[in-house]
């Protein structure tokens, strides 16, 4: 993680620090659950315990003569330890630390996330109880349709952030197992019972069958999940990227005091903001296409997958914190005009109402396909005249004899667009 996209709280999740505390923690776990079976004595289990530590120093310092990180590990952690220090490491391979202490760091990195989403979530869910009626046209293909309102258009994204809450909750079950299988999986040098002993006292579950790792669509589907999350925020950004344009302007980012848009143009209030979550999302699609890569490995393991996870794994995690966080902040402080959603809504002559008319057409008797041209004959008209679609109906002798002027102005009147939103906000809880 580059400083510039980075989050403190996510970044110490993948310290040298923090990863070798997760693997000193698996290895006591291990010597605990060997001491629980009788085959470690407790004196020594507990002075393991007791006085185990990691220095990363002198870590770095033997991975330099080892060329191997889990034996330069063992060695400093045993010169914080008398003779006990043999039981450290019974039975193991170096994937039984890696791939459990990863699971520990991942699931560390998924409940910050999972607080981050939930955060997200309150923000755009006030920000739609705010605008729960503010009026504003809706578009399909970037054109006007038919009027909506902004604080619906932002409640179908509070039941999608709740969606991938769910999700990431998911992914965190599935990647909260460890190993202590030994070389291949076989259990050979730690029992099953010893590996389910240790996994307890980590508060994880047994991955149930392995080989000498965790199999890799588990940390697959994770970084799937993140990059669906990702997704979703870069769909967000793009709306508010739209409507901030200058010739929409409904809504804008925060641009605070001080703040410059452009080394050139001082008037420039850009999105950068969302600018910058859309094309943080497109990195973190790519690192969820690394997972998927490192599922197939050669035979009971290789480690074609490690250099990969070095990198897509405190990557994925920080971006996504990140833009999570600046995306919250856009959220939180978003600026709303809904004069302009006005002004919009009747940019098109009243040509948002040409279904109303249409039905209420339809209702009167007349078939669909008739009603349809005279509707469609008229908008037309209205769109190459900028004339004011009511007033051709009233004209029209068509519509005047089926629809009194009662008809149409209950026709034209943007409240029956209102009806029932709030149904929909009470499907998923604002209300």
């Amino acid at each position: 993680m580059i400083p510039r996209y980075s989050r403190p709280e996510m970044t110490e999740i993948w310290t040298e620090d923090y990863k070798f505390q997760k693997w000193l923690d698996v290895e006591i776990a291990v010597v605990q659950a060997w001491a629980d079976h009788g085959e470690v004595p407790r004196a020594d289990a507990d002075l393991i315990k007791a006085n185990a530590k990691i220095n990363v120093a002198n870590i770095e310092q033997y991975i330099a003569e080892t060329h191997h990180d889990v034996t330069a590990f063992m060695r400093s952690v045993a010169d914080s330890l008398g003779p006990e220090s043999r039981w450290i490491h019974l039975g193991l391979t170096s994937s039984d630390v890696w791939d459990t202490a990863t699971s520990l760091q991942m699931m560390a990195a998924a409940d910050l996330l999972l607080t981050q989403l939930t955060k997200l979530r309150e923000v755009v869910a006030r920000q739609a109880l705010t605008h729960k009626d503010t009026i504003c046209v809706g578009r399909t293909h970037g054109v006007h349709a038919e009027p909506t309102t902004f604080g619906l258009k932002l409640a179908v994204w509070v039941d999608e952030i709740a969606r991938h809450e769910h999700r990431l909750r998911e992914a965190r079950e599935t990647i909260a197992v460890g190993q202590m299988s030994g070389p291949v999986g076989t259990h050979a040098t730690v029992p099953p019972e010893v590996e389910e002993d240790a996994c307890k006292h980590l508060g994880v579950k047994v991955a149930p069958v392995t080989t000498q790792i965790i199999q890799r669509d588990r940390h697959a589907y994770y970084l799937s999940v993140l990059a669906g999350v990702g997704a979703s925020l870069e769909k967000f950004a793009l709306e508010i990227r739209g409507l901030q344009r200058t010739e929409i302007l409904e809504a804008e980012e925060p641009f605070s005091a001080g703040q410059t848009g452009s080394s050139s143009m001082p008037h420039k209030r850009n999105p950068e903001l969302c600018e910058r979550v859309c094309g943080l999302s497109r990195t973190l699609r790519g690192y969820a296409t690394a997972g998927l890569e490192d599922v197939a490995l050669w035979h009971e393991r290789d480690i074609s997958h490690s250099s990969t996870e070095r990198i897509v794994l405190p990557d994925a995690t920080g971006l996504l914190a990140y833009m999570l966080h600046i995306f919250t902040g856009v959220m939180d402080g978003l600026v709303v005009y809904p004069q302009r959603m006005q002004q919009n809504l009747e940019r098109t002559q009243g040509l948002v109402f040409s279904q109303k008319v249409l039905l209420a057409l339809i209702e009167t008797g007349m078939s669909r396909e008739a009603a349809y041209k005279i509707v469609q004959r008229n908008s037309m008209t209205a769109w190459d005249a900028q004339t004011p679609l009511r007033g051709l109906l009233e004209a029209d002798p068509e519509v005047t004899g089926r629809l009194d002027q009662a008809a149409l102005d209950k026709v034209f009147d943007y409240r029956a667009y209102l009806v029932h939103v709030d149904a929909s906000f009470k499907r998923i809880g604002l209300l």
